[in-house]
């Protein structure tokens, strides 16, 4: 058995995660994958029928996400058996359930709201929602089955993004009425704590000892990232009695959602 480890630049939260695990499923060599989040480390278990061979398509397949990944080092391991979660299924579950609640909720009191911001992180909470459901689906299904799926939501992703971008542009040249700070304030405090609790509930399933990564964990994933943006956001447009933070904290989350659906249809190639 053989044990590379990698470094994940870019794995800020456990959609990473999902999305290098769905990349890899199809590599039948590996026997487990070891994810330290808060270090941004990845071991890889693998048998070592040909090393060199293995190794550079785990590590071709880790580049072609765009994640930053770097081998650090390979190693002979000892361990041959690996004990996986029983409950990680009933946890993707409950964390698409989180998300896909406050994609609702975003969504709907954004467009109440008038703030592009809230629509735009409901998107981004819809795209980790999307994740986590591929990954669910692809449990028993072939690889193909799971392609398709993935270029589905992928496509589906950008078509949303791309309508935002429009919106915003509409607004920006438009005399539209300020967006309810309050709302933005309140529904992205509460999103920020959503997410939290999700990125809680997945690191504390791998090890209790990771527990008190939690903080570390909250304030590098990029969903904590947004949903503050937005709170700052809320609290400029109440300051300077324009909608224009709104605007731009909207446009740079419907970036960061292209780019999620981008990775995505990776998966579908």
């Amino acid at each position: 058995m053989q044990k590379t480890l990698f470094k994940i630049s870019k794995m800020d939260c456990p959609s990473e995660e999902n999305l290098i695990r769905m990349k890899l499923d199809n590599i039948p060599s590996i026997k487990n994958l070891d994810f330290d989040i808060p270090n941004r480390e990845l071991s890889v278990f693998y048998e070592e029928n040909d090393n060199t061979e293995e190794i550079n398509q785990i590590e071709k397949s880790l580049l072609e996400l765009n994640l930053g990944a770097k081998k650090i080092k390979t190693e002979k391991s000892e361990q041959e058996l690996f004990t996986e979660n029983q409950n990680q299924r009933k946890l993707l579950w409950i964390v698409l359930a989180i998300n896909f609640t406050f994609f609702v909720i975003e969504i709907i009191t954004g467009i109440f709201s008038k703030s592009m911001g809230l629509v735009a992180d409901s998107l981004d909470m819809l795209a980790d929602a999307f994740v986590y459901g591929i990954s669910l689906l692809a449990v028993g299904k072939s690889l193909i089955q799971k392609q398709k799926v993935a270029k589905l939501a992928g496509y589906f992703q950008i078509v949303l993004a791309c309508i935002g971008f429009i919106e915003i542009l509409r607004r920006f040249f438009g005399n539209e009425e300020l967006p309810n700070f309050q709302t933005m304030i309140l529904i992205s405090f509460l999103a920020l704590l959503a997410n939290g609790i999700c990125l809680y509930l997945m690191q504390k399933s791998k090890s209790k000892e990771e527990v008190h990564m939690k903080a570390s964990l909250i304030f590098t994933s990029n969903d904590i990232i947004i949903n503050t943006g937005v709170i700052i956001a809320g609290l400029l447009v109440n300051w300077l009695s324009s909608s224009l933070p709104d605007l731009i904290i909207g446009a740079i989350v419907f970036i960061l959602v292209v780019q999620g659906a981008i990775r995505i249809l990776k998966l579908s190639k």
